[in-house]
């Protein structure tokens, strides 16, 4: 069955900070936060209360230290010493040693990659810089958009089936000349090292969020679950839109959009989301998608693939796979936008009349 909503906005991520604040130490009933950049991007970690062995201070160079090790260490494609980047500097053929943090993420992206029939895919960075949304964006609009001939060339340097991934002992291989960037699901599995860290200190309630990729467990001090929303992104302050129920469990939230990061030209609009198949952005009517599971990697990878894949492809997929997914797409004929989820999504939302009225239209 598809549960089908409409509305008539767009609509983003938003996690509800709207009525915490820091709290001194000595004040009951406080959340903690720490805030702080990684990965290109920024991150926001709530807990409510420290460990016993462990003051603030060292709680949060904990947290930074792992942050840093994944980033810069083990990750990053702009750090030329890091494990990712060596790697990418190898020369085909040559197994190249690795830790067992970068295996296993590269072991889990071959795997969704598979699951997703190659729609994810972490070799497909030469496509998305050639189309002007890596990390150079200084070419003129004239020359953004590349020929036939490029995008086939392009093409060739592409396929996650050019890696071999060896978790014992952990190393990596690529069989032809291509190029890994991890970005659609490093920031998730930060997110899951975050989590894992926080359990193994006694933490059995926290909000992390990192680049907009979420993992929760617990309670607030008031009793209260973590609230994550879906927000309509108009001028002012924030209105919610569908509300994320979460009963104190464990989960993983990630979304995905092409809403933020395109370009037009000539009256087209190109998205940031790019087909490995046919080496361009895509052109279905998919707005935006989240997913939630048990861990921020695989629910960023999946919001991934399912905004390249398409509303209906993925709807498909993650019904057969039994996954709480949920797909807005723009409505034609206006500017208004229809929203479907899969049976497991629904068991974490709300009831539409908890929802303010001025947030839900026909």
């Amino acid at each position: 069955m598809k549960y089908l909503r409409r509305y008539s906005f767009t609509l983003a991520f938003l996690a509800l900070f709207l009525t915490w604040m820091w709290l001194r130490p000595d004040e009951p009933g406080q959340v903690y936060q720490l805030d702080g950049q990684t990965m290109g991007t920024r991150y926001s970690i709530l807990v409510t209360e420290f460990p016993d062995t462990l003051s603030d201070n060292e709680l949060a160079q904990g947290i930074e230290a792992h942050l840093l090790r994944i980033d810069r260490e083990l990750m990053s494609t702009y750090a030329p010493e890091s494990e990712l980047s060596r790697f990418n500097r190898a020369a085909v053929g040559q197994w190249v040693d690795v830790s067992p943090e970068l295996a296993d993420v590269m072991a889990q992206a071959q795997a969704i990659s598979e699951l997703t029939d190659g729609y994810f895919d972490v070799t497909v960075g030469p496509l998305v810089d050639r189309w002007g949304f890596g990390p150079v964006r200084d070419m003129a609009d004239s020359s953004r958009i590349p020929t036939d001939a490029e995008i086939r060339q392009l093409q060739e340097q592409v396929g996650y089936h050019h890696l071999e991934v060896s978790q014992q002992p952990p190393r990596l291989r690529k069989l032809h000349d291509v190029r890994v960037d991890l970005s659609a699901i490093a920031k998730g599995y930060g997110a899951d090292v975050i989590a894992d860290y926080l359990d193994s200190v006694g933490l059995d309630s926290y909000f992390i969020e990192i680049g907009g990729e979420l993992r929760l467990r617990g309670r607030k001090p008031d009793g209260s679950s973590w609230v994550p929303a879906i927000e309509r992104p108009t001028q002012g302050a924030p209105i919610v839109h569908d509300i994320i129920v979460v009963d104190g469990q464990s989960i993983a939230v990630a979304g995905s959009g092409d809403y933020r990061n395109y370009f037009e030209q000539d009256g087209v609009r190109f998205s940031h989301e790019i087909d490995p198949f046919t080496g361009r952005p895509v052109t279905h009517n998919l707005a935006a998608v989240y997913v939630i599971t048990d861990t921020a990697a695989m629910a960023d990878a999946l919001a991934t693939a399912f905004m390249v894949m398409g509303a209906e492809r993925a709807y498909q997929l993650s019904q057969q796979l039994d996954l709480a997914a949920y797909f807005i797409t723009k409505r034609s004929g206006d500017d208004g936008f229809d929203s479907l989820y899969t049976s497991h999504f629904a068991d974490f939302l709300s009831d539409e009349d908890d929802l303010p009225d001025n947030n839900l239209e026909n």
